[in-house]
């Protein structure tokens, strides 16, 4: 059992099965939820996550080893560059093609109204991005510690619950990029381990706080920003702390 604890991706395939399972049960009770009840849960998992969002960059933003510029250079330009690629919009084009597979006709011939491509680009950004992520993937990849992965993975068991009843499958195929973007973080931690310093962790810890913060908003229906875009902020923020 230790030896599976310690098993530097043990906390990915936790969280992972966590997304899955908590998925399939929101799906199971999709069709009895009022629509009133599913958008006062998401508007409840949104105020949620901008609380997590913000308790993030605040503490990130106390540490020691941050610097409150920082955020601010790597936020401009990492949305800069992340607009002119236009992430969003590549992540949406994956999400739409995962709904047009998904999305058959129905029984009677109409076709679904599902919102698979929406659920698949929010629960993607929502389970992988911000500060448990970042830091559960430098401590799984550098010392085989999944405590917060373990952690973050039982959060998303309830989030995934609630997504899915509002979104529908999307949520439930958005694990394959927990999978392969939680295992990816955890092998770079591995690889960069010598170059890694607090300073970096910190800012790179605040910047993904403020993008949760705009997930949250998005989620209960204040704004419709297009976080995929701000998505290179949280390079910056690493290779500026490298600069400076």
């Amino acid at each position: 059992m230790d030896k599976l604890l310690t098993f530097p991706y043990s906390g990915v395939i936790y969280n992972t099965l966590t997304v899955i399972v908590g998925s399939l049960i929101g799906l199971a009770f999709q069709k009895g939820f009022p629509k009133k009840l599913t958008d006062a849960v998401m508007c409840g998992i949104g105020l949620c996550t901008v609380y997590i969002g913000i308790s993030g960059a605040v503490s990130a933003g106390s540490d020691a080893d941050a610097n409150p510029v920082m955020p601010i250079i790597a936020v401009a330009l990492g949305v800069l560059i992340g607009t002119l690629i236009d992430i969003d919009r590549h992540l949406t084009r994956l999400g739409d093609a995962v709904e047009r597979k998904f999305s058959k006709q129905s029984a009677d011939g109409a076709p679904s109204k599902g919102r698979i491509a929406e659920g698949f680009v929010s629960a993607c950004l929502l389970f992988c991005v911000g500060s448990m992520t970042i830091v559960g993937g430098i401590n799984a990849g550098v010392s085989s510690d999944n405590t917060l992965y373990f952690t973050k993975g039982t959060l998303d068991f309830v989030s995934s619950i609630a997504l899915s009843v509002s979104f529908g499958i999307g949520v439930l195929l958005s694990s394959v990029f927990v999978f392969l973007f939680q295992g990816g973080l955890v092998l770079a931690a591995g690889l960069i381990e010598p170059y890694l310093t607090s300073h970096m962790i910190a800012e790179m810890n605040c910047v993904g706080s403020l993008l949760i913060v705009i997930i949250g908003l998005n989620l209960i229906g204040v704004t419709k920003i297009k976080v995929a875009n701000f998505l290179p902020a949280i390079l910056i923020a690493m290779l500026l702390a490298i600069v400076m």
